[in-house]
């Protein structure tokens, strides 16, 4: 799902025909992978099973583990989306927390592709350290968030510590046996601290 500020142009053929090689693509690397093992699927696998080159395939994804991954932006706009646009007196992390546990990683499976798609990333060294990376790039934008709700510096040093580990807090759910109960015991800490931070900038400003 994406956010819109206005309203929208509607996609030229040009774009309509890239979104849906783009979505090609994904969804053939997507059924390969949970057939056959991700290590056990060549790049050429896949662009075969979308009927397109190698070429092209590398145009729309630059690795193998994108192919799985294409939804960042959707991702990063719904995280500070949390911050931003919360209810009015929900605390702040309150509301990241309540984030991290809708998110498809921590929440129970929605079905069987899910639970299957879980199940090949966790499996797969490569894929649990890609997706770390890709979700830890959303680190800027959320203490950009966090810092502009609590009216500190863009570069606040407490802003980025919290937007760090309330990442790492959900990286680190992942590969937990009990997801939701690793998110839970990472911002019952996380709240403490920050509450600690916020009481004091309250009592020098």
């Amino acid at each position: 799902m994406t956010e819109t500020t206005g309203p929208t142009e509607p996609m030229g053929r040009r774009e309509r025909k890239k979104a849906a090689t783009r979505q090609a693509l994904a969804d053939a690397a997507l059924e390969l992978f949970l057939e056959h093992g991700f290590d056990a699927v060549s790049i050429r696998d896949i662009a075969e099973a979308a009927d397109v080159s190698t070429t092209t395939l590398f145009k729309h994804f630059p690795s193998k583990e994108a192919l799985l991954f294409d939804m960042d932006a959707d991702v990063e706009r719904a995280l500070v989306a949390a911050v931003r646009d919360r209810a009015p007196g929900t605390p702040l992390l309150e509301s990241l927390r309540e984030h991290m546990l809708r998110a498809r990683a921590v929440k129970p499976e929605y079905d069987e592709q899910i639970a299957a798609f879980r199940r090949l990333v966790t499996s797969t060294p490569a894929l649990v350290e890609y997706h770390r990376r890709m979700w830890m790039r959303h680190e800027r934008a959320l203490t950009e968030a966090i810092a502009a709700d609590t009216g500190a510096p863009a570069d606040d040093p407490a802003c980025a510590a919290l937007a760090h580990l309330a990442l790492e807090a959900r990286a680190l759910a992942t590969t937990a046996p009990d997801r939701v109960a690793a998110v839970n015991a990472a911002f019952d800490l996380l709240e403490r601290g920050w509450e600690a931070v916020s009481d004091g900038k309250s009592r020098t400003a």
